[in-house]
């Protein structure tokens, strides 16, 4: 049977821990979760945002490269489309240990354990017995060309291997490490739209000049992952803990408290 959801993941910031020469403070992973049979709704989402900004047919949409006013009805259409998002916001400077973190694929293999366990989730809260499928992602990361997905796989089936020795909490029905799959960013609709929420979000936690966009994660509160009202700790995790402090610090931070808590 085909999988009942589809799951397309991509970054914002890097993994790098040099912040003196350019590193960027935060690491963000957004996933972007819709069900197979809406999976076409990605397509006409990107091709509206391409027609009202005016933009070639085909061409790819990066957030990156858009101005202010082009993102806004980009997010807009994604706050309001068929999907949900999910992501992981890492603050690299207070992670204990960081030597370890600077291992190959270390930081960018844990976020993703953290951002697959929220997927999972999301199918434990939202699945019905209308759905098609058997019940499983494929999961869809845009294709980066210093990460092996081989290893990813090959990290991902050592979780499920020892799943309570290491508190794993993905629910291994729905992520299937032979399902990963890793594409050009353009030639997946789904993979420019977790390019924006990624964006998105990471634009909330980057200081520029002293301070931060948060307009574009207010807006997409509506497709954000939630359970029985909250949002954090399902479709928004921060982490390490320690990065409580700093948003409870009201430094530039005060949308969280304001939209998502």
């Amino acid at each position: 049977m085909s999988a009942t959801f589809v799951v397309y993941i991509d970054e914002s910031g890097d993994e790098g821990f040099a912040f003196e020469r350019g590193s960027s403070e935060w690491f963000v992973l957004s996933a972007v979760i819709v069900r197979e049979s809406d999976d076409l709704s990605t397509v006409k989402l990107v091709d509206r945002i391409r027609n009202q900004l005016g933009n070639p047919p085909r061409s790819s949409l990066h957030f990156r490269d858009l101005k202010h006013e082009q993102r806004l009805p980009y997010i807009a259409e994604i706050a309001q489309a068929a999907l949900s998002t999910a992501t992981v916001l890492v603050y690299k400077p207070l992670l204990k240990e960081p030597e370890k973190f600077q291992e190959r694929y270390r930081l960018y293999f844990y976020t993703v354990r953290y951002l697959l366990e929220r997927v999972s989730w999301y199918w434990r809260d939202h699945s019905t017995r209308h759905d098609s499928g058997d019940g499983s992602a494929e999961i869809i990361f845009s294709n980066k060309s210093h990460i092996s997905y081989h290893e990813l796989k090959t990290y991902l089936r050592s979780l499920e291997e020892g799943t309570s020795l290491f508190d794993v909490r993905i629910d291994w029905n729905v992520i299937k490490p032979k399902q990963i799959k890793a594409y050009p960013a353009d030639s997946r609709m789904g993979l420019q739209i977790a390019d924006a929420v990624a964006s998105g979000f990471y634009w909330a936690v980057r200081k520029q000049h002293g301070f931060t966009e948060c307009r574009y994660a207010r807006m997409l509160k509506p497709v954000v992952y939630h359970w029985e009202g909250r949002w954090l700790g399902y479709g928004l995790k921060f982490w390490p803990k320690e990065v409580d402090t700093l948003l409870e610090s009201g430094d530039c931070f005060e949308w969280v408290k304001d939209t998502y808590k």
